[in-house]
């Protein structure tokens, strides 16, 4: 009995210990009354299972908007799961959006490319999932991302202008040329050439719903994210252009500002 008495308590004292880890990793204490709903999409289209983070603000959980959401390189879906964002949920009340952290893999950025249709994927499968799954308004959806994610969003909300609400890029990477990009960013200078959002953009109009671009004035985007910002303008895009202090991860502190930016142009959609 002692013998197993002791094994219960490691047991149990190891499961605490997880738990402890677990919470010192998360950057989030407390959820604010929203609803983590982790689900597997099976796809069709990248041919793989890929987790998906919803996140369902507290109060009146039908009809909402819905705020599809990118996560940068390297990072998941979770990594945008911070206590600011779960603050500016609960502040925002009604006006909250449902909230979809969308699965790109390593460095997808968010295109149509050889190992996959990862562009296809989002607008076909993981925003139709999210809109079933959190009852949302299907007529009401914005998009945004980090980084990479701030490409994959500029990228989607072109190919498809009349499917958002508007379109946010925090820190997006962008590139004047195909051979300064991130190894793996495109398959070759023709995809690049494709999704090359500075040059679609000196030669007509991509967007008719409002765009918010930001950006750390040492950020190594800074130069090209402010291009992109003149040729939107210059061709009738209502943009928001912010060049803020601090480099590449300054789009942390400035999470609320984003939120509440969305659920004001969802509101009004």
């Amino acid at each position: 009995m002692r013998r197993f008495a002791v094994g219960a308590a490691l047991v149990v004292a190891a499961a605490v210990g997880w738990l402890v880890v677990r919470d010192a990793l998360r950057s989030y204490h407390s959820t604010r009354g929203a609803t983590i709903v982790r689900f597997t999409l099976h796809s069709r289209l990248l041919g793989r299972a890929l987790s998906e983070t919803l996140v369902v603000p507290a109060g009146e959980r039908r009809r909402r908007p819905l705020l599809v959401f990118l996560h940068g390189r390297g990072s998941g879906p979770d990594s945008n799961l911070t206590q600011p964002l779960f603050d500016t949920l609960h502040d925002l009340g009604a006006r909250a959006p449902d909230l979809l952290l969308a699965n790109g893999g390593d460095h997808s950025y968010w295109h149509d490319r050889r190992d996959g249709r990862w562009g296809s994927y989002v607008l076909r499968e993981a925003i139709p999932a999210a809109l079933a799954r959190a009852h949302a308004d299907r007529r009401r959806v914005a998009i945004g991302g980090i980084s990479m994610g701030g490409f994959g969003a500029l990228d989607l909300a072109r190919l498809a202008p009349q499917r958002f609400c508007a379109v946010g890029a925090h820190s997006p990477a962008l590139w004047f040329r195909g051979a300064d990009t991130a190894p793996g960013a495109f398959d070759d200078a023709r995809d690049f050439a494709r999704h090359d959002l500075i040059r679609l953009a000196a030669a007509r109009r991509l967007y008719r719903s409002p765009v918010w671009i930001d950006v750390g004035r040492e950020d190594p985007f800074a130069s090209s994210d402010e291009a992109l910002g003149r040729e939107l303008r210059a061709h009738g895009a209502s943009v928001t252009f912010r060049l803020d202090g601090g480099g590449h991860g300054g789009w942390r502190d400035r999470m609320p500002a984003y939120l509440r930016w969305y659920a004001a142009a969802l509101a009004r959609c």
